[in-house]
């Protein structure tokens, strides 16, 4: 049997686990620079996947804890749509990518991953960006350490959410 080492998938397995919502957690911690925030305004934030299905996943985020996307209220929605189009931008100028998906998953059956708080996903795309190992390993191959994506994204994320 061959090994395929993943080294910094060392502190999901060894670190404490957070308690009720996560994206609650990064509410009431948003300085926290190991959450790696990119930008908040009143309404929500943008935040980088911490299990991310390509380099460069954001997701934006309400602070209103909710799981009903008609839940929230008109300038909410409002500005998360803005800040889905300014990341998109961001995405395309900075990694940069060749095409983004970008949407929500509305409940359990609809697949979201956190189904308790809405938010949305913006995944940067590359032709080519998926292989075999996918889906008949069931295991993803990342060309790029995420901490220095985080640090590119962040750095020219003033020029983009305004």
């Amino acid at each position: 049997m061959e090994h395929l080492y993943a080294p910094w998938r060392y502190d999901y397995v060894s670190e404490e686990k957070i308690e009720g919502c996560v994206f609650c957690h990064i509410t009431n911690n948003i300085e926290n620079d190991k959450l790696q925030v990119l930008f908040k305004d009143e309404y929500c934030y943008v935040v980088m996947n911490k299990f991310p299905y390509s380099p460069g996943h954001m997701m934006v985020v309400p602070y209103f804890h909710t799981s009903n996307l008609e839940d929230l209220e008109e300038v909410v929605w409002t500005q998360m749509s803005k800040r889905v189009r300014q990341g998109v931008k961001l995405l395309k100028d900075i990694m940069p990518c060749e095409g983004v998906n970008i949407g929500m998953n509305l409940g359990k059956a609809a697949g979201a991953g956190i189904e308790q708080h809405v938010h949305y996903h913006m995944l940067p795309r590359w032709l080519g960006d998926t292989n075999f190992i996918s889906s008949i390993g069931g295991t993803r191959v990342y060309p790029a350490n995420f901490e220095n994506i985080f640090n590119k994204l962040k750095l020219n994320a003033p020029k983009y959410f305004i």
